[in-house]
């Protein structure tokens, strides 16, 4: 976080424009943040970025050049791309070093040998995610929740390895003291919720187990 002196003085750096790139979040688009000459502007993740907002962005600059980019295009970006009213660039090759990601979908009665899969994988020394999308059961929605099924896979599935729970009612302490505990490889699988979908980087996990899929958005996935 950026206490608010340090904030002002970025917003004057921008505005007199001794900066001459400026890298931010949402703050960017906000009222107080003036561009000296704003030529070009590019959205990352722009699905998460309502119309709205990269509209304000652009007005900052007297018709700048924008570059959007999104592994997930929503509805509108699509239309825009068929009708002309947007140039497409594709990027169709991996990151250096980049494996292939192979992505397998299992009915519930095969859910044993994904367990099994797991299994070997932990074996190997790797590390795997398990992914719900609640927090606790629901009797309105029929979908696996976190803490009910950490505590199954504890007891039932994975008694001999160690298991951690992550979701977002536990306080930021509670959440990055396990964060550190997978990470350091202490943890051999962390059962969460979609709180882990940003900012989070584990290469040694190699699998992510998601549960009741039809739960989450393209984006999300």
């Amino acid at each position: 976080d950026i206490n608010q002196a340090r904030k002002q003085e970025l917003q004057q750096r921008i505005q007199d424009g001794s900066i001459d790139i400026a890298i931010g979040t949402h703050a960017l688009i906000q009222k107080g943040v003036e561009f000296q000459r704003l030529s070009f502007a590019v959205v990352d993740e722009q699905h998460r970025f309502g119309v709205a907002q990269r509209s304000a962005l652009r007005q900052k600059g007297f018709s700048p050049h924008v570059l959007v980019m999104t592994a997930t295009p929503i509805p509108r970006t699509l239309a825009l791309t068929l009708y002309g009213d947007l140039d497409l660039s594709v990027i169709d090759e991996l990151p250096p070093g980049r494996q292939v990601i192979k992505t397998k979908w299992l009915q519930p009665g095969q859910r044993d040998s994904a367990y099994s899969f797991l299994h070997r994988q932990v074996a190997d020394g790797r590390q795997a995610f398990i992914i719900c999308p609640l927090v606790e059961e629901s009797e309105a929605i029929q979908a696996k929740a976190a803490i009910a099924e950490y505590q199954r896979l504890s007891e039932e599935v994975f008694p001999e390895l160690k298991l951690g729970l992550l979701h977002g009612r536990m306080s930021a302490k509670q959440k990055d003291e396990v964060m550190h505990r997978f990470r350091s490889g202490e943890l051999n699988i962390l059962v969460s919720t979609p709180v882990v979908e940003v900012g989070i980087d584990v290469p040694n996990a190699t699998v992510m187990l998601i549960e009741s899929a039809d739960r989450f958005g393209l984006s999300q996935l």
